[in-house]
């Protein structure tokens, strides 16, 4: 958590008898407790908020204002704070949810679904909807689905037939839209869908794409199966990053959530593989 509210008049009415360095402890732990949500504990917190030679008023502070656990030290009203914003994110990632994927709108429960938000297993109740509802059919560039197309997953990738693609240059395979925007929907299935696939969007991915074709192809012949399921496993890695997918906040308090096209930008493409948004 990165926001919270702070009431000047309630605080001083709490710490006016605190000394100056009592108080610069207090809102240090405060701010320590809110950023990462867990209970505090005891050995080493003077060094981690940076008072280390004042670890005295800092346990001062912990035995007054915060409760001992087996766990370590609690702030209950934080936790009130915590719990209120992380409904609010869950409320939130739940009307873009329905907003974003409107044909699973009958099919999903409210309660159920901020219940496996607040739990982290948001994506697994997603995909179990997805499972159970739209059957994901291989399809073409063309979007011409048949009958006896068989699911897209991790062990079977669909081939992209002849399209008027051009080729990427140095025999390797032809750019894949349709298909890798369909695993983009089925790997990350709470990000905002892909409506519109214009020019600019073409031409990130076929540059994308010709980056991981030479790099799997070390100088040999690939097919564009083996391009597919690297992207079926790079969406399945920014599906593990709690910023990409708006499950933290800014300071402000608002959650960002990436979207194909910013994804597919040469220096976010760079930063999600190098892993630089997949932090604690």
């Amino acid at each position: 958590m990165h926001f919270y509210q702070f009431h000047i008049g309630d605080y001083k009415s709490h710490t006016h008898h605190l000394s100056p360095m009592e108080d610069l402890a207090f809102r240090r732990l405060l701010d320590h407790y809110y950023l990462h949500e867990v209970p505090i504990k005891q050995r080493d917190i003077a060094r981690q908020i940076g008072m280390r030679e004042f670890e005295q008023e800092v346990l001062t502070v912990l035995d007054e204002f915060f409760v001992s656990t087996e766990a370590g030290y609690i702030n209950p009203r934080a936790d009130k704070e915590i719990a209120k914003f992380r409904n609010h994110q869950a409320e939130s990632s739940y009307g873009s949810f329905i907003r974003d994927h409107k044909e699973l709108k009958p099919y999903v429960d409210k309660d159920v679904y901020i219940s496996n938000y607040l739990d982290g297993k948001v994506r697994e109740y997603v995909d179990t909807l997805t499972s159970r509802h739209l059957p994901l059919m291989g399809t073409s560039t063309t979007h011409d689905a048949t009958n006896n197309q068989e699911p897209i997953t991790n062990n079977h990738i669909s081939i992209c037939p002849p399209s008027g693609e051009p080729e990427v240059g140095n025999g390797l395979p032809k750019v894949c839209h349709q298909e890798v925007i369909d695993l983009y929907h089925k790997h990350l299935p709470t990000l905002r869908r892909v409506e519109v696939w214009n020019d600019t969007r073409k031409a990130y991915l076929r540059q994308r794409w010709r980056e991981v074709a030479q790099e799997l192809s070390a100088g040999k012949q690939i097919g564009s199966e083996a391009v597919l399921v690297w992207f079926a496993d790079f969406f399945d890695h920014i599906g593990k990053s709690k910023f990409l997918t708006g499950r933290v906040s800014d300071k402000s308090g608002r959650a960002f959530t990436a979207d194909l096209e910013w994804i597919l930008r040469a220096s976010n493409f760079a930063k999600i593989v190098e892993g630089k948004y997949h932090g604690a």
